[in-house]
């Protein structure tokens, strides 16, 4: 009875499981397959075809848009990595200033405040700069300033958690040494959170490529992102191109993610080698 029962156990979780990736990547599956449609109709299988591949690269909207959007996507990235380190930093070694409490809430609010509030607020903030100095004209730079806003937080997130689990004893002995703070912040800090800048870096520039709402609200003619040209398709209903645009991203995310893995698979088997290397010395 008992062995029927953990078997029953067993089998209803890897159902449940099996159930919720069903949900998650099944429309992936299916989106992928229909690029590869040689009918225009969703839904409707009518032969195996690239045609929607070779279209792509003629549509010269979508090529400028992925264009637009990685520049931003990567601007977007370092800003919000270099400006999020030193929010974490200061929130996490300076425990004690004028003002922290109000900087904090800043630094932080972005993460939880709707994206049409911010789009909004930054819209009207900077139609009245752009009146008051002839600058920034909506487009990337404007799109810029609200996916930095945003990603600033989410850098900063990351970035903290990371110097709250890093021993200061490190920092200490450094400056018992002789180094100045800017020393060992370049020195001793930055080399110790290098993984955290990593994640914030690729989490910023994901948050930055896939943003909808900032980027409907701070662009101008000609200056549409990739996602808010898929969107404005979308309305109209599905172009087969964007299918073959979804698939292109997910062969690039894949080999991304295998890349790293693998990376990662061999950093930590040669830190083990060292580890071990060591205590037989």
């Amino acid at each position: 009875m008992k062995t029927n029962t953990s078997f029953m156990q067993r089998w209803f979780g890897r159902g449940w499981l099996s159930l919720g990736y069903l949900f998650l990547y099944l429309p992936i599956v299916v989106l992928v397959v229909f690029s590869f449609n040689s009918s225009r109709q969703d839904m409707v299988w009518s032969g195996f075809s690239l045609q929607w591949y070779a279209a792509l690269m003629q549509d010269t909207e979508i090529i400028n848009g992925l264009g637009l959007s990685l520049r931003i996507a990567v601007m977007t990235a370092f800003a919000s990595v270099v400006l999020g380190t030193f929010a974490a930093f200061v929130l996490d070694r300076y425990r004690r200033f004028t003002g922290r409490t109000i900087f904090a809430g800043m630094v932080s609010a972005p993460l939880v405040m709707p994206e049409v509030i911010i789009g909004l607020s930054l819209l009207l903030m900077l139609v009245s700069v752009q009146k008051a100095f002839g600058f920034p004209e909506r487009g990337l730079t404007t799109i810029w300033i609200g996916h930095t806003l945003l990603g600033m937080a989410y850098a900063a997130v990351v970035v903290q958690s990371r110097l709250q689990e890093m021993s200061k004893s490190l920092e200490e002995a450094a400056m018992d040494l002789g180094c100045r703070p800017y020393q060992v912040f370049f020195l001793v800090t930055l080399p110790n959170i290098k993984q955290a800048l990593g994640s914030a870096w690729l989490l910023t520039f994901t948050l930055s490529l896939d943003d909808v709402v900032l980027s409907a609200f701070l662009s101008g003619p000609g200056s549409s992102t990739m996602p808010i040209v898929i969107f404005s398709r979308a309305r109209l209903g599905l172009d087969p191109r964007v299918n073959a645009v979804a698939a292109l991203t997910i062969l690039v995310v894949t080999i991304g993610v295998i890349a790293s893995s693998l990376y990662i698979a061999r950093a930590e088997r040669l830190r083990q080698k060292q580890i071990s290397s060591a205590g037989q010395e």
